[in-house]
């Protein structure tokens, strides 16, 4: 555990430091209403259309927008979402990840670093990123920036929470869901 919080720490300053001169634009914020969206992804290596208001229907969603697939942060978030993705389940929320980098690598990211757990999708040009108002300008391409949304069944934003750590949005986003589950209860 040591030692996978020391890579954390040493990624996050490396990818802070190299991501610090680009620009970034502001989260939608927490009471908005999320923009609805289908995308085309992967779950377990398999091709999947991924619907925000199908899955809306079965609970709230976590949707974190994350830079490119097999970077190096957005490794680490993956298998930690992938590791948490039971707790999610078991409060009735679907997590979804969503990425405008290295689009043609989502089907291979669902496998490996997804861990086959939840489904990834691919947002070329980063149109639905841009929605969001989660962008980020890098080495002249528009990538999604590193965002977090937990999103009740009507649509509101519980959660909006920006970093460039991954560690601290599967912490953010499991207790934005427990306390949504605890003032909703529900059949899981």
């Amino acid at each position: 555990m040591k030692t996978f919080r020391t890579l954390v720490s040493t990624l996050t300053l490396t990818t802070a430091l190299g991501l610090a001169s680009f620009t970034t634009s502001a989260a939608l914020p927490e009471g908005a209403k999320a923009p609805d969206f289908k995308l085309q992804g992967a779950l377990a290596g398999k091709p999947l259309t991924f619907s925000l208001q199908q899955a809306l229907q079965k609970g709230p969603v976590v949707l974190y927008f994350f830079p490119a697939a097999f970077s190096a942060g957005c490794t680490i978030e993956a298998h930690a979402f992938a590791e948490a993705t039971d707790d999610f389940t078991k409060m009735g929320a679907t997590v979804i990840g969503v990425t405008a980098g290295n689009t043609d690598q989502i089907s291979d990211f669902s496998k490996l670093e997804c861990r086959d757990k939840f489904a990834v999708a691919a947002d070329p040009g980063a149109k639905v990123a841009a929605e969001y108002q989660t962008t980020l300008q890098m080495k002249g391409k528009t990538v999604s920036d590193r965002t977090s949304y937990v999103i009740a069944p009507d649509g509101d934003i519980l959660l909006s929470y920006t970093d460039r750590n991954p560690e601290t949005h599967i912490q953010k986003a499991l207790a934005a869901v427990k306390q949504y589950d605890s003032t909703h209860p529900q059949t899981h």
